[in-house]
């Protein structure tokens, strides 16, 4: 399916648009990088298996996000969607085309670029410097303020990805959740636990930055 849409300003090009099941992969490590890709709905993560067999998530990408921007001609991670996952995708040469007469596209893709660099580098900060504690707290704070909608949080993954994202445990993640729970930090809507109302932000970010 094609469609004539703005993706990250007002110009407006040709983009194709695909939906993938559930744990179906959009592309994998390795593969030639000469897409672009935009999530509308659903949730994406980007992952690496290691040598041992672990998987290490390096990102989750959500409505509006976009991803597959690479600094060399590979992608470096393997993307899956996480639920039933709409994608809008442009190759990567018609994007740079249009950023070379387009400077709002030329700014947005910058920005994309810059923003994608800096949640690596807090990532990084996350996994290197933090307790289990610590990087549950930033978790849910982060996706706190990209999904919450009328003041609840609804996580379209399982605590398995949130524990390759984190590099913990899922017994260790399934811990600290159920502290915060304990202590009325948090509390759970439904019987998945997907779905969370902060009720003490200034005590959760109290345990991300801790003084």
């Amino acid at each position: 399916m094609f469609t004539r849409v703005s993706m990250m300003s007002g110009s407006s090009v040709s983009l194709s648009e695909f939906t993938y099941k559930k744990g179906s992969e959009i592309f994998r490590e390795n593969e030639p990088a000469d897409c672009v890709y935009q999530v509308r709905t659903g949730a994406v993560r980007r992952y690496k298996l290691l040598s041992d067999g672990r998987r290490q998530i390096g990102a989750f990408h959500l409505p509006g996000d976009v991803f597959g921007l690479e600094n060399s001609t590979l992608h470096r991670l393997t993307a899956e969607a996480v639920t039933e996952t709409t994608v809008r995708k442009i190759s990567r040469q018609t994007l740079e085309d249009v950023a070379e007469t387009d400077a709002v596209v030329f700014r947005n893709l910058l920005t994309t670029t810059t923003s994608n660099l800096c949640h690596a580098e807090d990532h990084m900060l996350l996994l290197g410097r933090k307790s289990s504690m610590e990087r549950v707290a930033a978790f849910l704070l982060e996706m706190d303020n990209r999904l919450t909608k009328a003041g609840i949080m609804s996580l379209p993954m399982g605590r398995r990805d949130i524990a390759d994202y984190l590099g913990l445990t899922l017994e260790t993640v399934s811990r600290a959740v159920s502290q915060l729970h304990g202590e009325g930090i948090l509390n759970f809507v439904g019987n998945t636990q997907r779905e969370i109302v902060i009720l003490d932000r200034r005590r959760l970010a109290s345990i991300d930055m801790p003084s």
